[in-house]
């Protein structure tokens, strides 16, 4: 087991400081002479998460995906239009791999167009630009902009319903099953506060770009303007999207994502029962993860963090590291209490593979693991020459 340092300051500097600071103190009190303590207010620990009045709620980290705070979860419940993110998951998979373009006009059927619920207002047998027809499902929560979406990209809604599930099953949204592209009220039309987030980063995480359009705060088609349903952009500076969702037996819901200091988190509440109670909780959520935890890049993807021994290869040492970046998510002021370590297979030989597992790093804080990940070779080791191997053969034997 090989203990790797994370860029703090030494061991032996972190004693040196502390035994300088008690003789300064005693310095001090020698000239001042006595004096009354100063009484000393120790730093706050973490509190649980605030009461919030909703139906089930989860708060992660978006950078490592930890959980911060949550409430049933797990917990089956209608989406209602927080289903179109889903929706527009798949849109902009369509636009980023060529198969649609912003600028593609997708005509409206008779099926979109008499769609019930929260409108757009297109007309039967116009064409629409991609573009707008977005802009119209995320700002005003259209359902005709979103029939009309999946019937471009699948041909029928239903068909689009399978794409929907195929992508949850891909996300590893366990516990959701999506039976309509807008979040029309459905038996078997239902997900999780979990999953909603689990879809959230995804989006985020995958489409940047087009998740700016979750921060639009109106948007005018047919000479009607409408105003995104998402109050939390006015609220809070800090918020950048995501979506509203209402229907009498879902009740209010809301996803929203906010950055501060490179830090994003994801929230989101289902079945409270106001536009303002949705606001008011959500809030609440995200103060209380600014406030208490931080979030911290430890090591970045393909960066070398070891190097380790090969047996029988053309080089002899190879440079070992992760291939995704690790993010940890902590108590606020618990960075110095961080250790990582390293546990390598004994002996490698070649070939090895770049990308292969030779190894795990663990991460721990105050001795309990916080977060595990796969050591990987970061370049491949061909098998050497006969004469190499022969050689290396007998040096394994004497070790």
């Amino acid at each position: 087991m090989t203990t790797y340092d994370l860029t703090r300051p030494s061991l032996n500097t972190r004693v040196s400081r502390r035994l300088r600071a008690p003789m300064a103190a005693i310095l001090l009190l020698c000239a001042a002479g006595p004096k009354a303590a100063t009484p000393v207010i120790p730093a706050p620990s973490t509190p649980a998460p605030p009461s919030i009045n909703a139906g089930s709620y989860v708060l992660i980290d978006f950078n490592s995906g930890e959980v911060l705070a949550e409430n049933g979860a797990r917990t089956r419940m209608e989406p209602a239009s927080l289903t179109k993110l889903m929706t527009a998951y798949i849109v902009f998979n369509e636009l980023q791999n060529g198969r649609l373009r912003y600028d593609q006009p997708v005509t409206i059927s008779e099926n979109a167009w008499r769609t019930q619920g929260s409108r757009m207002f297109v007309d039967v047998n116009t064409q629409v630009k991609v573009e707008d027809l977005l802009k119209g499902m995320i700002v005003q929560s259209g359902n005709d902009a979103t029939v009309a979406l999946a019937e471009q990209v699948a041909g029928s809604e239903d068909a689009f319903a399978g794409l929907m599930n195929n992508a949850a099953s891909a996300l590893q949204m366990k516990d959701s099953h999506f039976g309509n592209s807008s979040g029309m009220p459905d038996p078997e039309h239902y997900t999780t506060a979990y999953d909603l987030a689990l879809l959230t980063r995804a989006l985020i995480a995958s489409f940047p770009e087009d998740y700016r359009l979750y921060s639009l705060r109106d948007f005018t088609y047919n000479n009607i303007t409408q105003h995104n349903r998402n109050r939390m952009l006015w609220r809070d500076a800090s918020v950048d999207g995501v979506k509203t969702g209402h229907t009498d037996s879902a009740g209010y819901c809301l996803i929203t994502s906010a950055l501060r200091d490179d830090m994003r988190l994801i929230s989101v509440v289902l079945r409270t029962k106001s536009d303002d109670s949705r606001v008011e909780e959500t809030q609440k959520l995200i103060n209380y993860g600014f406030r208490f935890y931080e979030s911290h890049r430890l090591y970045a993807a393909g960066s070398s963090l070891t190097t380790t021994r090969v047996w029988k290869g053309v080089t002899e040492e190879l440079p070992l590291g992760l291939a995704q970046d690790l993010h940890v998510t902590i108590p606020r002021n618990q960075y110095q209490k961080l250790n990582a370590a390293m546990n390598m297979a004994p002996t490698i030989t070649a070939p090895v593979h770049k990308g292969q597992q030779l190894g795990t790093i663990q991460v721990t804080l105050d001795g309990k693991n916080i977060a595990e990940r796969p050591l990987v070779a970061l370049s491949d080791v061909p098998e050497g020459s006969f004469a190499q191997r022969i050689t290396d053969e007998i040096r394994l034997f004497f070790e």
